[in-house]
């Protein structure tokens, strides 16, 4: 490790604290209703949003409402974006002529779009032309981050509002979160990607021969529009199989520092939503205490195993740390730091591949995700799986030390752990289940690129991913039928089961009559509580994930000690 890797990263936390507080504040502003400097030119878009739709603003929805209208939604979505996949060979937009999914593939890349997961099974430069590229992954990465948010609105409102039955309107959140939240970030930084050099064009790929004599196909298209929501919306799926490690993708340091900053801004941001809704700005700065200290605790560890590199190769006197699968331009410091972002959001894209990370640099990735990508987490997902987290911890720490558990005045009953508990299981029993049929079917290893532990990892690592809706790859593993199936089940439950029960969460919240704090009540905007919190993290994700992250990077590392390899 190296000083100057430190004081990038600490540069990169410094900007996100930074933005942090101005863009909470804008966004509260919005869903509460207020008028911003954006409304003059978007309100009359709004407006006509919902004179189109039938919508009215003023009509409020329960959970059950808010969740049924979200899984309406999602439903028409999956039928649009796979009827474009099987039919993109007809379609605009095509110079490569490339040609239609077929059906299974396309099943699977509308689940894992539609659900914000964007986990590929293909290649972006030959699977997908154009217009597919735009008018179906670059639209679902938009409506799937704001349906994201929607939902991490509502549950804040459940958190906050007292006897109360709604939650507010599925409709108005998530064209608000695109109109005013999404769209102009993206346009914005959809121009600068541009200047620094991502294609935005509709060109057909150019074939240019190299100085030293070999052939070479440059994709163009564009780029530059989906690549900046893929990292602001934490979608993660890249317009080329390289992802984030292309140089038409990320260019430059420059360009790699700022998609960072898109991938974890709106889930900082929401932290201190949640604190102006609530109308204590102390409750949102302790969710964001609690996961700086979680992200900074991971890239230490990864940044500690790839610099330390293999030590098969370094005990030959190489230095520089493990640089296999990873970019020069970015080197060990800015990949273990990408890799750290990208898996403690559910974003997925990559600026180098973690298959090729060092067993312990790829189990922090790994264990990110399985402890449900709380550490500023997706586009809302991250919010709103914290706050479960916070309703089982309250619930803990009152009958460790014998105080009322109680959250904003809330008394926190056996209804509202179990709706948390139920948000939490979903991560291990997704998880752990599909991965031990996998290691026990024949379809389940028949695509593995590795043996033994490494092999293991891959299976475990697709289904960690697939669950948490990241997207990303121990790139090993195959597609087959088993697996098209497999992940597809996996992501939809994955999104679906765990916003349904954070809806209900909130449903149940808002209905309680909120008390004042007296001399019994157990704070949650201390120090104290944030230390609590990121031990009940930790110690639930221990316990659901730890023997088999030991059979996987564990086993690998400690093979790796003994001059083995896999």
């Amino acid at each position: 490790m190296t000083l100057t890797g430190w004081a990038q990263t600490l540069v990169f936390f410094l900007i996100v604290l930074a933005m942090t507080k101005p863009l909470g504040l804008y966004m509260a502003g919005i869903f509460e209703g207020e008028r911003t400097f954006l409304s003059p030119v978007l309100e009359p878009v709004e407006l006509l949003v919902y004179r189109l739709g039938g919508v009215r603003q003023d009509e409020e929805m329960t959970w059950a409402s808010y969740a049924l209208a979200l899984l309406a939604f999602s439903v028409v979505g999956f039928l649009y974006l796979y009827l474009v996949l099987r039919t993109q060979q007809w379609l605009p937009f095509n110079p490569q002529h490339v040609g239609n999914m077929s059906p299974e593939l396309a099943f699977n890349t509308a689940i894992s779009f539609l659900t914000n997961t964007n986990w590929q099974f293909y290649s972006g430069e030959t699977a997908m032309s154009y217009f597919a590229q735009m008018a179906g992954l670059a639209w679902h990465n938009f409506v799937s981050a704001a349906a994201g948010i929607a939902v991490a609105i509502a549950v804040v409102r459940g958190v906050v509002r007292s006897s109360c039955k709604t939650l507010g309107n599925f409709w108005v959140d998530l064209t608000r979160s695109c109109l005013y939240v999404l769209l102009p970030i993206a346009i914005v930084f959809g121009l600068f990607l541009v200047w620094q050099g991502v294609p935005q064009n509709f060109n057909d790929y150019r074939t240019v021969r190299s100085v030293s004599g070999f052939v070479q196909h440059i994709t163009g298209g564009p780029m530059a529009s989906q690549e900046v929501i893929k990292e602001l919306g934490t979608n993660g799926g890249g317009f080329v199989n390289a992802n984030s490690a292309s140089p038409n993708e990320n260019p430059t340091p420059l360009s790699d520092l700022v998609e960072m900053l898109l991938i974890f801004s709106i889930g900082s941001g929401l932290t201190y939503t949640y604190g102006r809704m609530a109308k204590d700005t102390r409750q949102g700065w302790a969710l964001f205490g609690a996961m700086a200290i979680l992200f900074f605790a991971g890239f230490a560890a990864t940044y500690a195993a790839e610099a330390a590199g293999n030590p098969l190769v370094h005990h030959i006197g190489v230095a520089g740390g493990n640089m296999e699968g990873k970019e020069c331009r970015f080197g060990v410091s800015a990949s273990a730091l990408f890799a750290t972002v990208t898996t403690d959001t559910s974003c997925g894209a990559v600026n180098a591949m973690h298959d090729s990370f060092m067993p312990l640099g790829g189990l922090v990735p790994l264990v990110n995700m399985q402890l449900g990508e709380v550490i500023f987490g997706g586009a809302g997902s991250g919010l709103y799986g914290m706050i479960a987290f916070v309703v089982l911890t309250v619930f803990i720490a009152g009958l460790m030390v014998g105080r009322t558990p109680e959250l904003l005045g809330k008394k926190i009953e056996r209804r509202e752990v179990q709706f948390a508990l139920l948000a939490i299981l979903v991560t291990p029993i997704l998880v752990l289940v599909p991965t031990a049929i996998a290691v026990l079917v024949p379809a389940g290893v028949a695509t593995l690129g590795n043996a033994g532990p490494h092999g293991f990892s891959e299976i475990l690592y697709a289904f960690s991913s697939t669950n948490a809706n990241n997207g990303s790859a121990f790139a090993g593993l195959g597609p087959n039928g088993f697996y098209y199936l497999m992940t597809a089940t996996n992501m939809f439950f994955g999104r679906f089961a765990v916003i349904i029960a954070v809806l209900a969460l909130a449903g149940a919240l808002a209905g309680k009559k909120a008390a004042p704090a007296g001399a019994g009540t157990f704070t949650t905007n201390s120090g104290v509580f944030v230390g609590l919190l990121i031990g009940v993290i930790l110690i639930v994700g221990a316990l659901t994930f730890l023997p088999a992250d030991v059979l996987g990077p564990v086993a690998e590392h400690l093979a790796l000690m003994n001059g083995r390899t896999f």
